[in-house]
Formats: structure tokens, C-alpha cells, sequence
């Protein structure tokens, strides 16, 4: 899946539509789940902006694994040939 982008002046609403949009862009429909029981979207907001480094927030809405940073939502893929044999 594509990364989506965002502004450097992107807004705590401009988050949640971002994530709702990724969410949705993996079959998942916004009636399926409750996006603020799992973020409190200006607290992730205030934490990408206030960071200094690249921070990375990760967090699992329905099975779906997605990365938020300051640059954009992604979903995270599993590689099952990175998993070795123990």
C-alpha cells in the first residue's frame, strides 16, 4: 500500500482522517470499529510534533497493524521469510 502523506501543519483531524482512509483502503469499514477507544489522536499528534527524531507510533485497529509517524500512516506487512527457524 501506498504511504499517504501529511503536511508538516497536519491537524490532530487531518490525522484521524489519514488513519480512517488507510483503515478503509484495507477493507475495513468505519462502522467496524471505534478509532478513538484505540488512540487519542492529539495526544499522537503532540507526540509526532513535539519529537525530535524519527518516532514511530505503532498500534493494531481491528487486526490491522499500522505505523504512524510525522511523515504519514503505513500498514505494516508481516514477512513471513524474515521469521527463522528456532
Amino acid at each position: 500500500m501506498d504511504r499517504s502523506q501529511r503536511t508538516g501543519n497536519g491537524s490532530s483531524t487531518d490525522l484521524v482522517v489519514e488513519i480512517i482512509e488507510t483503515l478503509e483502503a484495507c477493507g475495513l469499514d468505519c462502522d467496524d470499529y471505534q478509532l478513538y477507544d484505540t488512540v487519542d489522536p492529539e495526544a499522537l499528534e503532540q507526540l509526532l510534533a513535539s519529537s525530535t527524531d524519527d518516532t514511530e507510533v505503532r498500534l493494531t485497529v481491528e487486526g490491522i497493524r499500522i505505523a504512524v509517524t510525522s511523515d504519514g500512516v503505513d500498514v505494516l506487512i508481516d514477512d513471513p521469510t524474515s521469521v527463522s527457524d528456532q
